[in-house]
């Protein structure tokens, strides 16, 4: 009883390439990547982890209170600036919560 060829095999054909190209063309766009984590963000990515308006980002960035970057003429926030803004805001919350009970 012949076994029906595997369908990577049919599509090749259907294709006209050669299977083992298929092959890796498929590996090459369904492998996961590997890229690195970001360390300096666009001011709306930055807006979008802390929840707020790319208004009030730009703010943040103008009164100081989130440190910023130039790039050549692209402006950054580091991924850092934002873990020390909400640090900041969060001891600065807890002494007025402590005031208040």
């Amino acid at each position: 009883m012949p076994t029906a060829p595997p369908p990577l095999t049919l599509i090749a054909d259907a294709l006209g390439v050669p299977e083992q190209r298929l092959r890796t063309l498929v590996l090459e766009h369904t492998a996961p990547t590997s890229d690195a984590p970001l360390f300096a963000l666009t001011v709306e990515e930055a807006a979008r982890r802390l929840g707020v308006g790319r208004t009030t980002m730009y703010a943040l960035i103008a009164s100081g209170e989130v440190g910023s970057v130039l790039i050549g003429r692209l402006r950054r926030v580091p991924v850092e600036a934002l873990a020390t803004y909400l640090a900041d805001r969060s001891q600065a919350a807890a002494p007025a919560a402590a005031h208040a009970a």
